[in-house]
C-alpha cells in the first residue's frame, strides 16, 4: 500500500457504534476533509499564538507547520495521527534571543533545538526510550514544564497593564467561555477569548490598520534567514527536554487510543519533529511541537485517520499563502496579549503539576521537595549568573537543577539505603 492511499471504512458515511476509523483507514473524501478542517481548527488558536505573541510572521509559522505535519506523517509511515503546531515551550528562549541578538539569532536557537531533537530520534531508534524515563522522571519533567510557564509571569503583567481593560475582558471571556462550553469550543476558549479581546480593542480604535490595509490577498510567506549565536542558542537547550516529554507522551495516548502498539514510532516521532522544527528555524517560523489539541478532535469524531492529518497540512499551508491574513493576527493588541499571557502562562505552568499528578511523584520524599521547589525558585525569579560571554538564564539553571539534582541526590540517597 502507498503512503497515500488508505481503505474505505464500512460504507465511508458512517461510525458504528463502538467502532473506530483506523489509522490506515478512512471515510469519503468529503466527510475526511471535513474533519481534517476540524484539525485546523483546533490547532488554530494555539499554533497562531505563539508567532503573535513572539512577533514573528503568523503565515510563515503557519506555512511550516503544514509542511512540518506532512513531513511528520511521511516519517512515521502514516502510522501515528498528529499535527504540529506552534509549541509554547519557545515563548521564553525566543524572547531571550530576539532582545539579545534578534529574530535571527532566536532562529537559529530554533534550528538548533530541532538539530538535537532528530539525533535524540536516532538515537531512540536504535535503543530505545529506557534512557529517556532514567534522564526526565515526572518530578523532573513536570519542573521544567511549570518553570517555562511561569517563567514568563512578567512578559504577561507588562503586557496586561499596557491596557489592562482589554486584557480584564480577554481573560474573563477565556473563563466563561471555557465555564459555559463543552468540548470542542472549551478546547479553544484561549484563542475564541483573544478574538473578543482584538474585536472590543478594535471597536474602540486601538488597533492598527495601516499593515492590514496595505497587506496582499495572496503571495508566499516572508522568510528569514537564521544567525548562529552561541548566547542564543544556549537558551533553547531545556525545550529540547520539553519536546521530548511532550512527543513520548503524544505517542503514548494515540497508542493508547487506537489500541496499537506504537513504540517502534518513537524514534521516528521525535526525527519527525525535529526535522520540522529545523526546518522552520532555517525559513523564519517558530519550533513546532505534536498536539494535544487534536487528540480532543480524534476522541469526538472516532476518526484515527492520518487522511484527515494529510488534508490538514495541506490547508494550512494553503491559508499560510494570505498575508492579508497574517496582517490582521500581527495586529493583535497588547491587552489581549496580556489577558492571553495571564491565562496561558498559568496553564502551562499547571500542565507541569499535572505531569507530577499523573506520574504519581512522591512529595513526601524531602529530596523530591527540594529538587522541585529549588528549580521553581530559580526559574520563577529568573535567578542568572554570567560566564565569560554567556549568560545562563533562569530556565537553564532551574533545567540544571532538576535533572542534575534529581540524579545526584537520589544516588547518594539510595546507597544511604534511604528511598
Amino acid at each position: 500500500m502507498s503512503l497515500l492511499s488508505w481503505k474505505l471504512h464500512g460504507n465511508g458515511k458512517t461510525v458504528s457504534a463502538g467502532q473506530v476509523v483506523s489509522t490506515d483507514e478512512r471515510l469519503t473524501w468529503p466527510r475526511t476533509i471535513g474533519v481534517g478542517v476540524q484539525h485546523i481548527a483546533a490547532m488554530f488558536g494555539a499554533t497562531f499564538l505563539v508567532p503573535i505573541i513572539t512577533g514573528f510572521p503568523p503565515t510563515t509559522t503557519l506555512f511550516f507547520s503544514g509542511v512540518g505535519t506532512l513531513i511528520f506523517l511521511a516519517l512515521t509511515q502514516n502510522k501515528v495521527p498528529s499535527y504540529l503546531g506552534s509549541s509554547f515551550a519557545f515563548l521564553a528562549p525566543i524572547a531571550a534571543a530576539k532582545t539579545s541578538g534578534g529574530m535571527g539569532a532566536a532562529l537559529g536557537g530554533v534550528v538548533v533545538t530541532g538539530v538535537i531533537l532528530a539525533v535524540v530520534g536516532l538515537i531512540v531508534r536504535q535503543s530505545g526510550i529506557g534512557w529517556i524515563n532514567w534522564l526526565l522522571p515526572p518530578v523532573v519533567t513536570g519542573t521544567i514544564v511549570m518553570v517555562i510557564g511561569l517563567n514568563l509571569a512578567g512578559a504577561a503583567k507588562n503586557n496586561f497593564v499596557a491596557a489592562p481593560m482589554i486584557g480584564v475582558i480577554t481573560l474573563a471571556s477565556i473563563g466563561v467561555i471555557s465555564a459555559f462550553s463543552r468540548g470542542f469550543m472549551g478546547r479553544i476558549s484561549v484563542f475564541l477569548g483573544l478574538l473578543i479581546g482584538y474585536l472590543v480593542a478594535y471597536v474602540q480604535g486601538d488597533v492598527n490598520t495601516d499593515g492590514i490595509k496595505a497587506a496582499k490577498w495572496f503571495a508566499l510567506p516572508t522568510f528569514t534567514n537564521p544567525t548562529f549565536d552561541g548566547k542564543a542558542i544556549i537558551l533553547f537547550l531545556p525545550v529540547v527536554l520539553v519536546l521530548i516529554a511532550e512527543n513520548v507522551g503524544h505517542v503514548k495516548a494515540v497508542a493508547s487510543m487506537t489500541g496499537k502498539d506504537l513504540d517502534d514510532q518513537m524514534g521516528n516521532a521525535l526525527m519527525g519533529d525535529g526535522i520540522a522544527t529545523t526546518l522552520a528555524g532555517f525559513g523564519g517560523g517558530s519550533g513546532t511541537t505534536t498536539y494535544a489539541e487534536n487528540i480532543g478532535v480524534m476522541a469526538a469524531t472516532k476518526v484515527y485517520s492520518t487522511a484527515a492529518y494529510w488534508i490538514a497540512g495541506v490547508g494550512a499551508i494553503g491559508l499560510s499563502l494570505s498575508p492579508k491574513f497574517g496582517a490582521v493576527l500581527s495586529a493583535t493588541p497588547v491587552g489581549a496579549l496580556g489577558g492571553v499571557g495571564v491565562g496561558l502562562f498559568g496553564m502551562i505552568g499547571v500542565v507541569g503539576a499535572r505531569i507530577w499528578i499523573e506520574g504519581k511523584v512522591d512529595f513526601a520524599n524531602s529530596t523530591n521537595l527540594l529538587i522541585a521547589g529549588s528549580a521553581l525558585i530559580i526559574g520563577i525569579a529568573d535567578m542568572s549568573w554570567t560566564r565569560g560571554d554567556y549568560t545562563f538564564n533562569g530556565i537553564i539553571n532551574a533545567t540544571l537543577v532538576a535533572i542534575l539534582g534529581y540524579r545526584i541526590l537520589h544516588s547518594i540517597a539510595d546507597a544511604r539505603g534511604n528511598k
